[in-house]
């Protein structure tokens, strides 16, 4: 188990080009890391160009930093450069996944009691926009979750099963691809690995939440590099009480730690991509984007 921190480097650049001229548009980014228990942000900077004529940060109901900012002159492309430096404390170091509690029981604590206090963490049981909660996700979970299987070891299980059973393709689905058609393929990218798992998690009635950031480009000597660098990654995170959120990677079959830089959360993809919004004008486009996550 890792014991050392790491201090990484991101640096994220991402370019759209038009085939006509936008005459206006407002924007929602995703692009600020963020800074909690395990992740301290050193350093983030930030340019669009063109210059935003109205630039404002907010912090999302999940807890993101997310910017709003709208270009009111023509322009043929938009260019995001966010670059950051943070601090990863190793996280899981601790983590007894036999004794953890059974998943069942956690599950029907988070059912609705009349009276009963309410838990946040609930949120993340329900369906969201790209993850429906179909009969074959939970009959697929419940291979791993066997009656009073500790969550955390069920959880794992799953994990190493979809990064088995399904297989890397970048080309075999788009980034509004369903959890449950990417689940019927058995391909996809880590978008749909990880909405699958999410999907067979919240089948179950457990809390699972999608998680947005990086990878590591450069592994420690010794080490395999990791399916998804290059590029922005995505993971899971399952609510395990008395542990909090442990966060599993099925792309790469490990739990998310010091190669890991995370940048927010949401129910799915829709709650968290990099820029979303609307634009008049434009026509068709294309979109360049670099990744380089490095350590210092």
């Amino acid at each position: 188990m890792k014991t050392d921190k790491t201090v990484l480097s991101v640096s994220h650049r991402t370019t759209y080009r038009y085939s006509t001229f936008v005459e206006t548009a407002q924007h929602l980014a995703t692009i600020r890391p963020l800074n909690c228990a395990w992740q301290r942000v050193i350093a983030h900077t930030e340019s669009i160009e063109p210059q935003p004529l109205y630039l404002k940060n907010r912090v999302d109901t999940f807890g993101n930093d997310v910017l709003y900012f709208s270009l009111e002159s023509p322009h043929k492309s938009l260019q995001m450069l966010s670059e950051t430096t943070v601090e990863l404390t190793p996280r899981w170091s601790s983590l007894d996944a036999a004794a953890t509690p059974a998943w069942d029981s956690v599950a029907a604590g988070m059912r609705f009691k009349v009276g009963a206090p309410f838990l946040p963490e609930t949120e993340f049981c329900y369906a969201s926009p790209n993850i429906g909660l179909g009969q074959e996700l939970r009959d697929y979970a419940l291979e791993s979750f066997t009656p009073g299987r500790p969550l955390a070891e069920g959880a794992i299980d799953l994990m190493h099963r979809i990064y088995a059973d399904f297989k890397y393709r970048p080309t075999a689905t788009s980034y509004d691809t369903p959890a449950q058609h990417a689940f019927e393929l058995r391909r996809g990218v880590c978008q749909d690995f990880a909405q699958v798992m999410i999907g067979c998690m919240r089948a179950l009635g457990l809390p699972a939440r999608y998680v947005s950031g990086y990878l590591r480009n450069d592994p420690p000597p010794g080490q395999e590099r990791l399916i998804g660098a290059d590029a922005s990654h995505a993971w899971v995170s399952v609510y395990c009480p008395g542990n909090g959120w442990i966060d599993l990677d099925p792309t790469n079959d490990v739990l998310a730690d010091l190669d890991h830089v995370t940048l927010a959360t949401g129910r799915d993809y829709s709650d968290v991509s990099l820029l979303r919004g609307m634009i008049l004008g434009g026509g068709s486009h294309r979109i360049d984007v670099g990744v380089t996550v490095l350590a210092l």
